[in-house]
């Protein structure tokens, strides 16, 4: 739980409405899926100019499950 907690920090910091963050993980065969959703005018933010926001999280999240042995990969949904 504590990688879908770290995405739902991150994004809330980035947003204007942290209240409209919403984190689910998704158990799979291989792994996790963490689905990120943020309101409709908050998506550009989370992405960032040429997706480098969105880059440097899913960045911060493959060094964290790394480091508990765990393949995580970050959806984010509109």
């Amino acid at each position: 739980m504590a990688l879908k907690e770290l995405i739902e920090t991150i994004a809330q910091a980035l947003v204007d409405d942290p209240n409209g963050v919403e984190v689910t993980e998704i158990e799979r065969d291989h792994g996790s899926v963490i689905e990120l959703r943020v309101a409709k005018g908050d998506i550009g933010k989370v992405i960032g100019k040429d997706g480098r926001t969105a880059q440097s999280m899913r960045t911060l999240l493959a060094a964290a499950s790394t480091k508990i042995g765990k393949r995580v990969h970050l959806d984010i949904v509109d």
